[in-house]
């Protein structure tokens, strides 16, 4: 290393343009270990009070990228895709569409990571399928992809080693909303993957870690423009997330809606705003690839995604993958035998009658936290068993129990380890929801907000 840890920081603190030798040296020593937990923090720290500039995001994005070994897929016969999510409370994205795309015929080599602050992680997910290894090595990694089509990872000591350190960091110190530093962790990891196309997920709303609409579209408009400069075709889709994406929030109980999507017919379990966010980002890719062309190709893509789930093919590709990545090979036969499940489930009744107007979607992810559902200090270990399940939607009716012949509509479902945490959480996860009077119609926000190329 030609430059000491404590001076990149330094210079970043005192707003210094860095070089892009600076950079690598500090992101190669935080890849072997010569930079320590506290010096990650400081330069963290210094970078989200003092940002980057354009070359730094891209210079910081290349050294990240180089600072593992860099995959390749020569020997595919069909473009090689991925999609990517800024995070948010219920966003099992991922779960779903991975399998849906990798059944249309292309190939999904999807990084991913753990969950961030309030917001779950696609790689807590799987670890909540017994056996299911994430930390694979590249050889193996390649092999599951070729024979799947879909195989979903977390970043290792090869994988963008870099990343995964800072990644763990950054969670507990503050500084996840960093534009330049989200960039990085983001576009690195699929730098590496090797890939043919990328659509992001950029969330906005209370429950984003961009808030922000403004903020969340610039996210987007960085990341697109870093990984085009850096050879990879991207674009982005900023999605609303001022209500969870799903029925449920918590890692067990987000598998168990993933295999109730893929395999089911009723149409009830599939939320209408998880599966336009899923069919939109999954149509735009397979088009921006060229899988599907012409004047209808998006139309196109849309009939073949819809297809692959109602025939059961995209639920196949799951079930193949975790059975390839040491999982049970009957999960979705039998998901009720393998995912864990809470000692304690109470609902949650609002103090009044009345329609859900809206939510503090943040604050409900820390509820999913506080149970154990999440991580407060890096490593920690997760409870994959807790959350919340049968999440009231914006305008639903919802009153409490107040006599026998009344019924009863809860706005939520709490699953934990403890009678205790349980009650705990049933006050926090009422105090999320806002109501309105009885009666009122109430609509949600758009989910679909905007696309940026």
């Amino acid at each position: 290393m030609n430059h000491l840890p404590q001076s990149i920081i330094r210079k970043k603190r005192d707003g210094v343009v860095l070089s892009d030798e600076e950079l690598r040296d500090f992101a190669f020593g935080v890849a072997d270990g010569s930079v320590s937990e506290a010096q990650i923090a400081a330069f963290a720290m210094a970078v989200y009070f003092q940002d980057l500039s354009s070359k730094e995001r891209v210079d910081w994005t290349l050294a990240v990228r180089d600072s593992g070994q860099v995959l390749s897929w020569d020997h595919l016969d069909a473009p090689v895709v991925d999609k990517h999510s800024t995070g948010g409370v219920g966003d099992v994205v991922s779960l779903m569409l991975g399998p849906m795309l990798a059944a249309c015929g292309v190939y999904i080599p999807m990084i991913a990571g753990r969950g961030l602050a309030h917001t779950g992680g696609t790689i807590d997910k799987l670890e909540a399928i017994p056996g299911y290894v994430t930390g694979l090595a590249p050889a193996d990694f390649q092999r599951i992809v070729g024979e799947v089509g879909l195989s979903i990872v977390r970043q290792t000591e090869t994988l963008a080693p870099t990343d995964r350190r800072m990644y763990a960091v950054r969670d507990v110190t503050a500084t996840v909303e960093n534009r330049g530093l989200i960039t990085a962790s983001i576009v690195a990891k699929k730098l590496v993957a090797g890939l043919d196309a990328l659509v992001l997920d950029v969330k906005t709303g209370n429950g984003a870690v961009m808030q922000n609409r403004d903020d969340a579209r610039a996210l987007a408009r960085m990341m697109v423009d870093v990984g085009n400069d850096a050879g990879m075709p991207t674009f982005a889709h900023i999605t609303d997330m001022s209500v969870p994406l799903a029925f449920s929030a918590g890692n067990a109980l987000e598998v168990h809606e993933t295999i109730d999507y893929l395999t089911g017919a009723d149409s009830a379990k599939r939320h209408p705003r998880l599966e336009a966010v899923v069919e939109a980002l999954g149509a735009d890719l397979l088009v921006q690839c060229g899988r599907f062309t012409g004047a209808d190709a998006r139309q196109q893509a849309l009939e073949a995604l819809r297809t692959v789930r109602s025939s059961g093919a995209a639920a196949e590709i799951f079930s193949r993958m975790v059975h390839a990545m040491g999982g049970p090979s009957d999960l979705l036969e039998r998901p009720s035998a393998y995912l864990a499940s809470a000692s304690v489930v109470l609902p949650v009744y609002a103090d009044r009658a009345g329609v859900v107007s809206g939510m503090d979607v943040r604050a409900l992810g820390w509820s999913v936290v506080t149970m154990g559902g999440g991580r407060t200090s890096p490593g920690a270990a997760i409870d994959p068993s807790v959350g919340l399940s049968g999440l009231a939607q914006v305008g639903a009716e919802v009153a409490p129990k107040t006599g026998p012949s009344i019924e009863a509509r809860p706005l939520a479902h709490v699953h934990a380890a403890t009678r205790g945490e349980a009650e705990t959480a049933v006050k926090s996860v009422r105090a999320a929801f806002q109501l309105a009077e009885p009666g009122i119609a109430v609509e949600s926000a758009p989910v679909l907000l905007e696309v940026v190329r």
